[in-house]
C-alpha cells in the first residue's frame, strides 16, 4: 500500500505546519480548521484506525494524549477547555486512514446534544 497523506507529512514529503514532533508522535495544524486551535496529533507509526491498535502501540497512544495536554497549554486553551476527538471508520467521520487525534479549542463549543 502506498504511504498515506499523514505518513508523507511525517517523512517531509508533503509540508505540514508542525507544532510538535518526537520519536513516537507528530502534531501539525489542520489545513481546514474548525476552531482557532485545530491540531492533529498522530502516531509516527502508521495505524489505520483505532480498530487496528495493538498492545505494542500503547506507549504511542498514551503519548497522543500527553502531547495534547502539552499543546493545549502551549496554545493557551488548557484553562478554558478543549475537545479531543478520535474518529474511527467512515460512519465515525474518519477521512484519512491514519489514526489521528484532533485537538480543538479557542472558542466555546456547542454541546452536540443541545
Amino acid at each position: 500500500m502506498p504511504p498515506c497523506l499523514f505518513c508523507k507529512i511525517i517523512t517531509g514529503e508533503i509540508p505540514g505546519t508542525n507544532v510538535y514532533r518526537d520519536e513516537l508522535v507528530t502534531a501539525f495544524r489542520d489545513i481546514n480548521p474548525v476552531a482557532p486551535t485545530h491540531i492533529l496529533i498522530i502516531p509516527n507509526k502508521h495505524i489505520d484506525s483505532n480498530n487496528d491498535v495493538a498492545a505494542e502501540d500503547e506507549l504511542a497512544l498514551g503519548r497522543l494524549f500527553t502531547t495534547a495536554a502539552k499543546l493545549a497549554v502551549q496554545e493557551g486553551i488548557a484553562e478554558s477547555g478543549y475537545r479531543l476527538i478520535l474518529n474511527t471508520g467512515a460512519h465515525g467521520g474518519q477521512v484519512v486512514y491514519h489514526l489521528h487525534l484532533h485537538l480543538i479549542g479557542g472558542r466555546k463549543m456547542q454541546h452536540p446534544m443541545g
